[in-house]
């Protein structure tokens, strides 16, 4: 079968989403404080990508990450950055808040991609980012508070973060930019390692964490930095607002805390406008 660019773009970023979300079930499921597992996000998903990369370009992999050049140093440190506020910005203030201000990325990114890469969403994209934002924006309505100013300040850095993060992507697509990403994951356990307190695994985490780095963080990661090489930046981070609905439908199959009705409705609302702005694309190429 063959695939065009649209095709490509819209398959690898959905199938990189759907990994991601049972992320926030196994981060319930472990026992280990914020820093700790802030370490394990990084070096697991470094380790088990760098000998991915090691098998694939052997000799040549120290080459690849130097060939990435400027877009790739900026590229890693976005990428670091989004990585550890995310955890950060949860700790500071509730859920709903943080999620509300990750709902804008797809916003940020048609902006940022219009400023730097004249890049315009056409009119089904951004019709589909305006009811997609007011979808989250209902779900969490009744779970909306002011919450605390630093907390909210990172949930923003962290759609801004993936926002330009997709953007700089886009703008060198012909680059293979995961060794940057890789990099990125290497950064984020260097700087957790300095606040980490204990990293000895127990109990269950011996299975959850290393289940959790590799299948919700190092696939993920390495498939989110290709599809924009395909698709705009605007229509990767549309298919990011999937895992808040079924991130919250793992929480309930496994430990049975049951969505709201303003989730399962406005999830709904979700997956039809990302379903049909994904068909409408298809038939326009």
């Amino acid at each position: 079968m063959s695939y065009n660019d649209q095709k490509k773009g819209m398959l690898i970023a959905f199938t990189g989403i759907m990994f991601i979300t049972p992320d926030s079930l196994l981060i319930r499921l472990a026992n280990l404080e914020s820093w700790n597992l802030i370490f394990y996000r990084g070096f697991i998903p470094f380790l088990v990508v760098f000998l991915g990369l090691l098998i694939i370009y052997k000799t040549e992999l120290l080459k690849k990450i130097i060939n990435n050049g400027w877009h790739g140093f900026a590229y890693a440190c976005v990428f670091t950055i989004t990585n550890i506020v995310f955890v950060i910005s949860i700790e500071n203030t509730n859920v709903a808040n943080t999620l509300i201000m990750i709902a804008l990325a797809p916003m940020l990114s048609a902006i940022i991609s219009f400023i730097f890469l004249k890049e315009n969403p056409d009119k089904k994209t951004w019709i589909a980012i305006t009811i997609t934002t007011l979808s989250v924006v209902y779900i969490f309505y009744d779970a909306l508070e002011a919450g605390d100013f630093l907390g909210n300040f990172l949930g923003l850095i962290c759609a801004t973060g993936l926002a330009v993060g997709a953007v700089i992507i886009r703008s060198v697509k012909k680059i293979n930019l995961v060794p940057s990403a890789m990099l990125g994951k290497l950064m984020v356990a260097l700087i957790a390692l300095l606040f980490a307190d204990r990293l000895r695994l127990e109990g269950n985490d011996i299975g959850i964490v290393p289940l959790m780095c590799i299948m919700c963080v190092a696939i993920p990661f390495v498939l989110v930095t290709l599809a924009p090489r395909y698709i705009t930046a605007a229509e990767v981070n549309l298919f990011f607002l999937l895992e808040t609905i079924f991130g919250p439908l793992w929480v309930w199959f496994v430990i049975k805390e049951q969505p709201s009705l303003e989730t399962i409705i406005g999830g709904t609302v979700i997956i039809i406008t990302i379903a049909a702005h994904s068909i409408l694309a298809l038939k326009k190429t």
